[in-house]
């Protein structure tokens, strides 16, 4: 029966006293026991804006927010899109007769690929242990700088070995950027403001792509002006732009919330206000960021310690085999078009719509994520979605319509991607500075040791990748059985935790928050997302 009661549209007064209500959420410093446990440390560079006392209103929140965004998370953006931008243009390279014309072959491009992967990953824990040294606002445009020189370098090629010794340097100058990005932006967003900011850092890399086949379409036009090869002008130009991007950085950069005044920002961003909201907010939200400064370097037993801990091993593993379903249709994507019959000029273009439908499952994808409380079933539906398009493309033959498979194959690398809900997944279920440091690294380097692993699927001599498609629908649903066991464990952990918990008296309890050697995630009142 419909309610006869009116349901009345709330006024904007009513609105704007919502946004004037205390923001200030409960915390384990509201106890004075905890709060002697979690004080942070006179060296944490925020300390001095520490206050547990401290409150402020929704309105003060949300325009802070909105003021981290343009100021640090924008930026953060444009060096994720030149990184994706230089580490891209291969593949529209590859649509103007790359390889033919250095003399390389399709078992060339994968072990370019593979040695580019294989020095990314080297890179990966050393970037995040210089980055935790001397900090990630002065190491990352270290990082944009020196690849973006390589990059542009690229102009220059002249066969295979000059073509595998620029995939080894720019693999080893890009590792460890996302991961210290990651790391950089977790000081200044909470744990459930970061996951939806990572998927906005991951489209800017998917706009990247989508840009990037624009701009290819007129560089490498060019050719037909000075005879020089089009791809040569597209390495050097995207090499530039990013050298400006990565020498800006130096000055866009600060090292925390409380540290935005330098000689050429005298006034800095924040207010001394916004430095207390910014803080307490974030303290409150996670106790255990104040636990390192952010140039406090990672000993050798914290690196072990992080290594060891087998409670993030499923999220590992699943960073390892999450993407191979869908990788090599994606990594050769470009190519394929090509063998399709199409020209460069229109490779390029027709990649464009698997950009803009990834970029929107992604997007959508994470915030889906955030609303069910949920990591587990949104990264479930990137498996079906391969499933499902990897059966059809298996039947395929070279009688079956340029069009149709240029349909599926678009859908297909059109995924929804995951991958900012696992990293923030990874960053959360670390519950330490240094277990996010680590975990950050050793979750990305398993997902490159899968980017390695998928760019051999296919192979020169499986001239329709029968074969391959094959193996990608049994890794597919092997994928189905990795994700339910996650689920699995990280609810079962949480569950005989909370018994325990339970069961202990609430003096118990505080003896415990007061004694207790666990650190992290081992801690019996730390529960795990899943």
């Amino acid at each position: 029966m419909r309610s006869s009661k009116r349901q009345v549209a709330p006024s904007p007064d009513n609105v704007a006293r919502g946004l004037d209500d205390i923001a200030t959420q409960p915390s384990v410093f509201d106890d004075p026991v905890a709060l002697e446990v979690y004080r942070p440390p006179t060296e944490y560079e925020n300390a001095h804006r520490f206050d547990p006392k401290a409150k402020w209103t929704w309105r003060e929140e949300k325009s802070l927010v909105r003021k981290i965004d343009i100021r640090i998370m924008l930026w953060s953006c444009l060096m994720f899109f030149c990184l994706s931008l230089d580490r891209g243009n291969i593949q529209q390279a590859n649509t103007d007769n790359f390889l033919p014309d250095l003399g390389l072959t399709t078992d060339d491009y994968n072990l370019g690929n593979s040695i580019f992967r294989f020095a990314f990953v080297a890179a990966e824990l050393p970037s995040q242990i210089v980055s935790k040294r001397i900090g990630p606002d002065i190491w990352i445009p270290i990082q944009i700088t020196l690849w973006s020189i390589v990059s542009l370098s690229q102009f220059w090629l002249t066969g295979r070995a000059a073509f595998l010794l620029t995939r080894v340097l720019i693999g080893f100058l890009e590792g460890g950027f996302v991961p210290d990005t990651v790391l950089y932006l977790s000081y200044f967003y909470t744990k459930t403001e970061l996951p939806i900011r990572i998927g906005w850092f991951f489209v800017s890399s998917s706009l990247s792509s989508l840009i990037g086949a624009f701009l290819a379409t007129g560089f490498l036009a060019i050719q037909n002006v000075t005879g020089t090869e089009g791809w040569r002008y597209l390495f050097l130009l995207e090499g530039i732009l990013t050298a400006v991007v990565g020498i800006a950085s130096f000055f866009m950069l600060p090292p925390g919330p409380t540290q935005t005044k330098a000689w050429f920002r005298p006034k800095g961003w924040f207010t001394e206000r916004e430095e207390v909201i910014m803080v307490n907010r974030i303290l409150r939200d996670d106790p255990y960021k104040s636990t390192m400064h952010n140039r406090q370097g990672l000993s050798l037993a914290m690196i072990w310690k992080a290594l060891c801990d087998w409670r993030l091993w499923p999220l590992y593993y699943i960073g390892f085999v999450y993407g191979l379903p869908v990788g090599p249709p994606q990594q050769y994507l470009t190519l394929t078009l090509r063998n399709l019959g199409f020209s460069t000029t229109q490779s390029n273009l027709l990649s464009i719509p698997s950009r803009i439908i990834g970029m929107i499952g992604l997007i959508a994808n994470t915030y889906l994520a955030e609303l069910i409380n949920s990591r587990t079933l949104p990264c479930l539906i990137l498996q079906i979605w391969a499933l499902s398009l990897l059966i059809p493309l298996y039947t395929f033959t070279t009688e079956t319509s340029p069009w149709v498979y240029y349909t599926v194959v678009t859908l297909i690398t059109g995924f929804p991607d995951v991958h900012p809900i696992q990293v923030a997944w990874a960053s959360r279920n670390s519950g330490s500075v240094q277990g996010r440091t680590v975990s950050a690294s050793l979750y990305n380097i398993c997902v490159n040791l899968g980017t390695v692993a998928y760019s051999n699927i296919y192979q020169a001599s499986d001239a329709e990748d029968k074969h391959g498609n094959l193996a990608l629908i049994f890794i597919t649903v092997q994928n189905f059985v990795a994700y339910g066991l996650t689920w699995l464990f990280y609810r079962e952990t949480n569950r005989r935790r909370q018994t325990k918990w339970e069961n202990m008296t609430e003096k118990e309890q505080q003896a415990y928050i007061e004694a207790t050697t666990d650190k992290g995630n081992q801690r019996l009142n730390f529960r795990f997302a899943y």
